[in-house]
């Protein structure tokens, strides 16, 4: 059986770790095309529900979160043209859920974390999700300074005049309780009415109308001249805060209130809920107003309403454990399948892809379709020639749903895998348990290091300009390039040659080497642990190893410690089929050899995080026995947020042992070590909770 069949609810926890790495190898374009470049290639509602099943899995499994994302990672890179904006408080997004058994797991691990009883109040502020462009406006002193972008959650774009030119937005805060400095978070977004105004003026000018109020708004906001965002009517909402040098409020609703008062446009379809009947009827009311509202909303977003439980529920890699957003369902359409193809990913995951008539689905042209594995087509049964309904449901292509059997030609016949690799003519394997079938070729097989090779210069990972897809593919064709060591030796090599050939000129021969050199000035460690293609490594959990480790040295050296399994998953967001894959990269020789020659050609800065120093920065901690007041899992975000590493086993290394109730073996240890030992009060008051 395929894992891709298996109801969620069903999957062990090393199935759930497979199927996200199967799932987040589909998750990576969308994301630069819909947050970066205002163009998606696929309506959002396809996108978000071929999201449903990695998001699902990933509010099951919280531990197992992946970043790229899908998830994750947020959003992309600030594009090129705005200045850049360090976000002092990171700009994250949603988990989503799409069933009202959903609603119910979500509240259920909320009481287990902070270690509720069913009788304790647990209070929700409910809200549409807009569908827009999600914005930070920094006020001080009352007036607005500065306008961003979520960017990739850390670092956005600078639109400051673009958002002074939205009515919406206050240039002065008036009112009472206003801190000295507040960033005010929320969406842009396009009335339905102002975009089919737009839409209009565009046609008559003979410009390409917009396909939807979110490209629209995201197209208008993000423009270079902010005379042309004057020219298009948008508005805004907030729901949230980013930084803030005081807290007036002790809920979320208290806090939607007060910035109202102060000017600030908040949704008025904000709702107080007390249990899950509430935050069902609240779905379903809004699912039926969708229709009439005047801009477009896809989906509702749930929040914990007490700022307290905020605080200590705190964050899974890039969302919030306290919020979540339950999204409305994908609309679906029909066509045929021309052809199925394979294409070869740079892990050699051999993925049959259907090539289809071009139909339209909500306002996107969709040509080609994810069939995921062998599994899934035999599951389904699907064969060229086939009429299939289709929607989105990945990141970067759409995924059939169904085969429309009474529309099926007469002698179709069943679709044969591949035995031998399409590229390289390697045996095609498929691992106990797995669904993917994998070419055995490695780095014999042409595509699979093009693959690697493209993923190390893409624009999340080394971002080296000027070597795009076409040329990493003519440059490994002529022998220039087998490995990212190469990359760094091009100029000394192959300078001459890259100067005679066609296209090329001593201007773009010159910006190309500037920009290799550019990366080995100055390279983020996170984004180098990205730009390896470390199995399963999104860009999330490259910072979280990151902000860990913080050095490549540092990294190697845990990968090959005895307990590095059991270190590895103690980083909040990473499970144990990750640890292995990490721990196996790095004791791989020829992975080794490439790793250690890159650190030698490239200055790869230590990671720096910003957050503020607190006793437990750099410090490695391990807990012991059973804490009273509060629970194992938040205990050791407390630890991570705090900077600190958290580890299973104690040993001359360990900088504090936390000792709770009825503790083992690991306190003799610790005393025989020498090591601090802090009772949970100490370790309360080294976090500065009261």
């Amino acid at each position: 059986m395929s894992l891709r069949s298996i109801p969620v609810d069903r999957l062990t926890y090393e199935e759930a770790q497979t199927e996200l790495a199967n799932l987040a190898k589909e998750l990576a374009e969308h994301d630069i095309a819909y947050y970066q470049n205002d163009a998606p290639l696929l309506a959002d509602w396809e996108y978000d529900d071929l999201k449903r099943r990695n998001e699902a899995i990933e509010l099951r499994f919280p531990d197992l979160v992946l970043e790229n994302g899908p998830s994750f990672k947020v959003g992309a890179a600030a594009a090129e043209g705005f200045s850049k904006v360090e976000l002092k408080v990171p700009m994250l997004s949603l988990s989503n859920i799409f069933t009202e058994e959903d609603i119910l797991d979500f509240i259920d691990r909320i009481r287990r974390f902070l270690n509720l009883s069913p009788q304790d109040e647990l209070v929700f502020a409910a809200e549409p999700k807009i569908d827009g462009l999600s914005f930070s406006a920094r006020y001080e002193h009352g007036r607005f300074v500065q306008g961003s972008t979520r960017g990739d959650g850390s670092i956005g774009e600078d639109i400051t005049a673009n958002l002074r030119t939205i009515a919406d937005l206050p240039e002065q805060l008036v009112g009472a309780d206003i801190p000295d400095v507040i960033e005010i978070r929320g969406e842009v977004y396009m009335r339905k009415s102002d975009f089919y105004a737009l839409n209009q003026i565009q046609e008559q000018e003979g410009r390409r109308p917009f396909a939807n109020p979110r490209n629209a708004a995201a197209g208008s906001l993000r423009q270079l001249d902010p005379k042309i965002t004057a020219r298009r009517k948008l508005s805004l909402f907030a729901y949230t805060y980013g930084e803030v040098s005081h807290i007036a409020w002790s809920t979320q609703w208290e806090f939607l209130n007060l910035i109202k008062s102060w000017g600030i446009p908040v949704s008025p379809e904000i709702a107080l809920c007390a249990n899950d009947i509430d935050l069902v009827r609240y779905y379903i009311n809004m699912g039926q107003k969708r229709a009439d509202l005047d801009y477009d909303i896809d989906g509702v977003v749930y929040k914990v309403n007490r700022m307290d439980y905020q605080k200590r529920l705190g964050f899974i890699t890039r969302s919030p454990r306290w919020a979540i957003a339950h999204k409305f369902p994908a609309q679906q359409a029909q066509t045929r399948i021309k052809k199925i193809r394979i294409q070869v990913g740079r892990t050699g995951v051999l993925t049959p892809v259907a090539d289809l008539e071009p139909v339209n689905v909500g306002g996107v042209m969709v040509s080609h379709a994810t069939l995921h594995n062998m599994d899934e087509i035999e599951r389904k049964d699907i064969r060229e020639g086939d009429t299939v309904v289709v929607q989105r449901a990945g990141d970067v292509i759409p995924q059939v749903v169904q085969v429309l059997l009474d529309k099926r030609p007469l002698h179709s016949f069943a679709f044969q895998f591949p035995t031998r690799c399409p590229e390289c003519g390697s045996l095609v394997a498929r691992e106990e348990d797995e669904a993917a079938h994998y070419c055995t070729g490695g780095l014999f097989c042409p595509r699979q290091v093009v693959e690697r090779l493209k993923h190390f210069v893409s624009r999340d990972a080394m971002d080296i300009e000027g070597l795009g897809k076409k040329n990493i593919e003519a440059f490994f064709e002529w022998g220039w390039l087998r490995s990212p060591v190469d990359i760094f030796h091009l100029q000394e090599r192959h300078q001459e040659d890259l100067l005679k050939t066609e296209g090329w000129g001593e201007k773009s021969v010159s910006n190309l080497f500037e920009a290799i050199q550019k990366v080995q000035t100055k390279t983020g460690f996170d984004k180098f642990i990205f730009a390896l293609g470390i199995r399963q490594i999104g860009q999330s959990t490259a910072r979280l190893l990151a902000e860990q480790y913080g050095t490549p040295q540092n990294l190697i050296e845990a990968a090959h410690q005895e307990t590095a399994l059991e270190d590895l998953t103690h980083i909040d967001g990473i499970g144990k089929s990750t640890a292995a894959d990490i721990i196996d990269f790095f004791k791989e020789p020829h992975n080794r050899e490439v790793v250690d020659a890159l650190v030698q050609l490239i200055h790869i800065e230590p990671y720096q995080t910003n957050k503020q120093q607190t006793p437990l920065t750099g410090k490695t901690v391990v807990f012991t026995g059973t804490l009273e007041t509060m629970t194992r899992p938040e205990a050791k975000s407390l630890a991570v947020a705090a900077g600190a590493k958290v580890s299973g086993s104690v040993s001359g290394k360990t900088d504090y042992v936390i000792l709770g109730k009825e503790a083992g073996s690991k306190a003799l240890q610790a005393q025989k070590l020498g090591i601090r030992i802090l009772d949970e009060k100490d370790f309360r008051k080294m976090l500065e909770i009261i």
